[in-house]
């Protein structure tokens, strides 16, 4: 079953569920999306934008067919009505069909689809591994650059949050290229993710042995 949904396109961020994001909101088209967001469900459908069409935000660049929805948590209207909101990633989704827009309004809307991210019993032993694997990669990277914020780096840092949060919030705070996060927004589920990410990682820790290559900082 298909929903509308406002669209946010953007060329540098990728929302993903369950994680937070700050926006700064100032273009008039956006301005009124988040009027009309927080007059109704509060819901926004981040999408990102091809660094190929970065160039074309004033208008209506073309955007990957994956995006994220996002519900408004927290909002603060600037006098000269710019905004300042705080956006929790809800669910995935796919972009069925653009609507039409009347003159009245300024930003894009969609039809969407909803993309489910579960992962079945039988594939908790893979995913409790990769999750293992992805947080040794993390330490490693950090290491790296930060020996002091490495030894924080523990597993008894997020024994709380469940197997989905995890790889979502280091999907959001690695610093990857927009288009690797959109990779990993775009893989069919927790599982899929997990060894995107890792397979990222393990190709970053490869390329950071490379002679003459800087070991970088990949927590934001």
């Amino acid at each position: 079953m298909s929903e509308e949904i406002a669209l946010f396109p953007l060329s540098n961020v990728v929302l993903f569920p369950r994680v937070r994001t700050p926006l700064h909101v100032f273009e008039p088209r956006y301005r009124q999306m988040t009027e009309h967001a927080l007059a109704g469900d509060r819901h926004i459908g981040m999408v990102l934008v091809d660094a190929e069409h970065a160039a074309e935000l004033a208008g209506d660049p073309p955007v990957y067919p994956v995006g994220c929805a996002g519900i408004i948590s927290a909002a603060q209207r600037l006098p000269d009505g710019r905004f300042h909101v705080l956006l929790d990633g809800a669910w995935r989704f796919r972009i069925a069909e653009e609507a039409p827009r009347p003159p009245e309004r300024l930003y894009r809307r969609a039809r969407v689809e909803r993309l489910p991210d579960a992962y079945a019993a039988g594939e908790r032993p893979r995913v409790a591994e990769l999750r293992a694997r992805v947080q040794d990669g993390v330490r490693r990277l950090l290491a790296l650059a930060d020996r002091e914020r490495a030894r924080e780096f523990t597993p008894e840092l997020f024994r709380g949050m469940d197997d989905e949060t995890f790889v979502n919030t280091l999907s959001n705070a690695l610093a990857l290229a927009p288009a690797e996060k959109q990779g990993l927004l775009e893989a069919a589920g927790v599982l899929a993710r997990y060894e995107r990410l890792e397979g990222l990682l393990s190709f970053q820790l490869a390329e950071i042995r490379l002679p003459g290559t800087r070991p970088p900082s990949r927590l934001h």
